[in-house]
């Protein structure tokens, strides 16, 4: 078997601490041993890709960008970044298009290989949005240097928590996006609800039809940002995403934890999937790609409180926090670590924070 023709990806699009750039280079280059062909730059907690999207990123943050960006050229992965020009559509007037102008530039020179155009989490019930949108994406695909252009729409599943969060979609929103973009340009979807439980080959052929194109997969798994889920460790092996799906899509993208090497287990096991497709054995695959990042020992004993870490969560392990803390603590090793900062809770996400984003 193999993975979809555009490949694995890593976005990095949740709430909360962004992740080190030392961890982004150690993530990336771990993952392109394992098939992972490109890496978007999108965290929320970056201003200058939302709210402050008009001003360019600091010089010594925009160093970083291009430095990292130069590296995954080195190791064979492609570099994109997620912009999130705030509502834009709703008024693409001059002085926009001169402030987008100069952004695109800024992510020219920083060695954006993929520019990604984030329309999620804004409002969307207005007229003439899916129109408006594509223009904008035409706009920018005369203007930037990236190779592949990607949108997420404002409605990029068919969950209705969209629609209680963001206004009701305008009718026929899809289709109208599909039919005015023009086909070189992707979409991304998350599936049927925002962080999807399964992805069949019919969903995504159904979508595929609406937009006209095969969607690329915004896979909000192992994510688990947000004040609820900010509590649990999402750590077992991928499951409901047959190897079957890779024909129905442009590519499959997976939106990490907020604990970076934690990440990589499940993310291992998403290529174990597409690489033995009905051969695969998610219990196996987790216990292979957890001893491949955290070694024989930590992985039996991450393996033997999975249902604690995933299941109940931080808030109700009781006593038996305080004695996971003592064992982890004596173990050199990041992802212990990692395990350590949650159970202290470091990770830990407040509804100010997620707002404010």
């Amino acid at each position: 078997m193999a993975p979809p023709i555009g490949g694995l990806g890593l976005i990095e699009g949740y709430y909360g601490r962004p992740w080190s750039w030392e961890d982004r280079t150690a993530t990336a280059t771990f993952l392109a041993g394992y098939g992972y062909e490109f890496f978007l730059y999108a965290p929320k907690a970056d201003p200058y890709l939302r709210r402050r999207w008009r001003e360019p990123h600091p010089s010594g943050v925009a160093e970083s960008i291009e430095a990292f960006a130069t590296h995954c050229a080195a190791i064979g992965v492609t570099f994109g970044v997620g912009l999130s020009p705030f509502e834009i559509y709703r008024d693409f007037n001059a002085e926009a298009k001169a402030a987008l102008t100069d952004k695109l530039a800024h992510l020219d020179g920083l060695g954006v290989r993929h520019l990604a155009i984030l329309f999620d989490d804004m409002r969307g019930d207005l007229p003439g949005l899916a129109a408006a949108q594509a223009d904008i994406l035409h706009w920018i695909g005369a203007r930037t240097g990236a190779e592949r252009l990607t949108i997420c729409p404002t409605y990029y599943s068919d969950d209705p928590a969209l629609d209680r969060f963001f206004g009701v979609r305008p009718p026929a929103y899809l289709e109208d996006l599909g039919a005015a973009l023009d086909p070189a340009i992707g979409v991304f979807w998350t599936g049927p609800e925002v962080c999807s439980r399964e992805l069949r080959a019919g969903h995504l052929a159904r979508v595929a039809a609406q937009i006209g194109r095969k969607p690329l997969l915004w896979d909000n798994y192992p994510v688990n940002d947000g004040p609820r889920m900010s509590l649990f460790l999402h750590l077992r092996a991928f499951t409901g995403r047959s190897a079957a799906i890779a024909d129905q899509i442009a590519g499959h993208a997976i939106n990490p934890a907020l604990q970076p090497i934690l990440s990589q287990i499940p993310a291992l096991t998403l290529a174990d999937s597409y690489r033995l497709g009905e051969a695969y054995d998610y219990g196996e695959a987790f216990t292979r790609a957890a001893v491949q990042v955290l070694g024989p020992d930590l992985a039996a004993l991450v393996e033997s409180r999975l249902s604690a870490f995933q299941d109940v969560g931080l808030e109700h392990l009781g006593d038996g926090a305080a004695r996971l803390k003592a064992r982890l603590a004596s173990i050199d090793h990041p992802g212990a670590r990692e395990i350590v900062a949650w159970l202290d809770g470091a990770w830990k996400i407040t509804r100010d924070e997620l707002e404010a984003s």
